[in-house]
């Protein structure tokens, strides 16, 4: 039975309400809106393209962790009212094996950095529906193991700073946050500083196929969003949850550092999904999450969880 218009956007207002409290969001599915229908549309990073102010509807530019040659990497997603599109994208570029993030650079519309899971990052431009591999480099301090899905960049004072994690695995391996001023070579590639890290854990969920932290993103004033995953199989049973982790700050001569909550707070849970991208819009509360439901797709939603 389809429900009348009012009683559908009390129901989807009364979920993101919920999920902010932290608690399982009984009417979620409502707020979900599905991508792509297989393993090779799943959501695995995104950013709000730049220029695109609050208040307008803003493309967002999603990748994909697909590892075989002229497999899709990147789409561009819109959203109205009740549905969103995925729209591939091209690829103009040496090819990257499973993407896992992207962001947008600050101060350069139409400049990103996307990072592939073993650690390299490549600067793009995009241009219509075209993005071009200006350079590309590794990661610093890469360490034994490390299997990273999130990348987030922070501005402050003037300078740049770089946040990426390795995702940990269950109670053995907690994700691994690390954190470096950030430069670009004349030529384009980008150049890391001196390197910090930090543990963490996720709160939720905990069990053994836990990815502590599957992505980040980072508010106005300096809050840490992340994003934790079970991941049970390429059929599930999936869960996530976003939460408050720290906070960031850059000092005016460029020092990065990171604190950690001891025990970071919940913001939602989202039992059935596994969520791989949390992207604060600038200058709003709203955070965009996608999901990469192996098999099932990929979903996307807004929840407002980045107020400062």
């Amino acid at each position: 039975m389809k429900l009348p218009t009012q009683c559908t956007a009390w129901l989807a207002a009364a979920a993101a309400l919920l999920a902010v409290a932290g608690t399982a969001p009984a009417g979620a599915d409502e707020a979900w809106q599905q991508v792509g229908g297989d393993a090779r549309s799943g959501v695995s990073g995104a950013a709000y393209e730049a220029g695109t102010a609050t208040g307008a509807e803003a493309g967002v530019l999603v990748v994909h962790d697909n590892k075989g040659p002229g497999q899709r990497r990147l789409s561009r997603i819109t959203q109205e009212e009740g549905s969103a599109t995925a729209t591939p994208m091209t690829w103009d570029g040496p090819e990257p094996v499973d993407l896992e993030a992207i962001e947008a650079v600050p101060g350069a519309p139409g400049e990103y950095l996307a990072l592939a899971g073993r650690g390299i990052v490549y600067r793009l431009t995009v241009a219509g529906a075209t993005a071009t591999v200006v350079d590309y480099a590794p990661l610093p301090a890469i360490g034994e193991g490390d299997d990273f899905e999130s990348f987030a960049l922070v501005e402050q004072h003037g300078r740049l700073a770089a946040l990426w994690a390795d995702r940990g695995a269950g109670a053995e391996r907690p994700a691994t946050l690390y954190a470096a001023p950030l430069t670009f070579a004349p030529w384009g590639q980008p150049q890391f500083g001196a390197v910090t890290h930090r543990p963490y854990r996720s709160t939720y969920p905990t069990d053994d196929g836990t990815r502590h932290i599957s992505d980040i993103s980072v508010t106005d004033s300096g809050r840490i969003l992340a994003g934790s995953a079970s991941d049970a199989g390429d059929d599930g049973p999936f869960d996530s949850a976003v939460s408050d982790a720290g906070r960031v700050t850059v000092a005016q001569n460029g020092r990065v550092r990171i604190t950690l909550a001891a025990s970071p707070r919940v913001l939602g849970t989202f039992p059935g999904y596994k969520i791989e991208a949390v992207e604060c819009r600038p200058g709003s509360a709203d955070a965009f999450l996608g999901t990469d439901d192996e098999n099932a797709g990929g979903y996307v939603r807004a929840m407002p969880l980045c107020a400062s």
